[in-house]
């Protein structure tokens, strides 16, 4: 089973100048421990629910890249990029670039976006629920085309491209694994099901993952699918430098269930030592737990 790190907070006691070594340190110490994934948040005001929305937050890209410089083996991606945030076809050529650039570690990590308070202070459109998912579906189908061989045009309800021209290509073959979040039975496990090569579950009980796990196993074989063919990430819930040995149980508990990889938040004021931390007390034993076969 393994793991992975999200650095979601840019607040630190050293202030502004002090996030891009944080970062940097951070991502360094995931790549030399093993970890699996590095994520960021993709939101341009911070998370007015956890803290203040004027606390700092970095554009998800432009981390992901200067990340990027410093690590060699740890995939990246944002967790994850909101549908509306940006066109398709750019949405395409940023995770493209990113691929080539980091020698071919770029995972696309795509919802169907939320925080309408960002949306409306940055004049971006934040259409409906319904009509989200609708281009969450779209998006899906054009990076999809941008990353084969069909550079022809692309024509649906709500993008229209003359042209799907990506060069260059991806370094990944046949292209950057694409990773869908969120939790909604009915839309986003049935897109995780059709498009999808990993999910990544917020919530993190047992009883409850089994549950999202039978129902995306069904959405599967509507599809034609093979459910084991999916990447199924939670987000954990459980200390491992706190309590080693509860974190462990929970993560034996997941992997009975086909959850492959615990994907955890960084703290500040040490997220790099936070991560080194975590290498030392449990990455062991998680290499040891092998996640059931669904």
């Amino acid at each position: 089973m393994d793991l992975g790190i999200h650095f979601l907070n840019f607040t630190n006691p050293g202030g502004d100048a002090a996030i891009a070594p944080l970062l940097a340190d951070t991502a360094k110490a995931a790549d030399d421990g093993g970890f699996a994934l590095f994520t960021v948040m993709d939101h341009f005001f911070q998370m007015e629910q956890v803290w203040p929305a004027e606390n700092p937050m970095l554009e998800g890209y432009s981390a992901l890249a200067y990340a990027a410089a410093h690590t060699s083996r740890v995939e990246l991606a944002t967790l994850v990029t909101g549908v509306t945030y940006r066109h398709p076809g750019l949405l395409a050529k940023t995770v493209t670039t990113l691929d080539v650039l980091s020698g071919g570690r770029a995972v696309l990590g795509l919802g169907a976006a939320w925080y309408e308070r960002e949306h409306r202070g940055l004049g971006v459109p934040f259409p409906p629920l319904a009509e989200r998912f609708e281009r969450l579906e779209e998006t899906l189908r054009i990076c999809l085309q941008m990353w084969s061989d069909d550079d022809g045009a692309y024509a649906g309800r709500h993008y229209t491209l003359a042209e799907t021209l990506n060069r260059p290509r991806s370094l990944q073959r046949p292209r950057p694994p694409i990773l869908i979040g969120g939790n909604g039975e009915q839309k986003t496990l049935r897109l995780v099901a059709k498009y999808a090569d990993a999910c990544n579950f917020t919530v993190n009980e047992p009883d409850v993952v089994r549950h999202k796990v039978g129902v995306l196993r069904r959405h599967c074989e509507r599809e034609g699918r093979d459910i084991g063919d999916i990447r199924i990430t939670v987000q954990n819930s459980v200390d491992p430098t706190q309590d080693p040995d509860a974190f462990l149980r929970r993560a034996e508990e997941l992997a009975a269930l086909g959850v492959r990889h615990l994907h955890m938040r960084a703290p500040q004021p040490d997220p790099a030592g936070f991560v080194a931390r975590v290498v030392e007390s449990v990455k062991p034993a998680m290499d040891q737990i092998e996640p059931a076969k669904l």
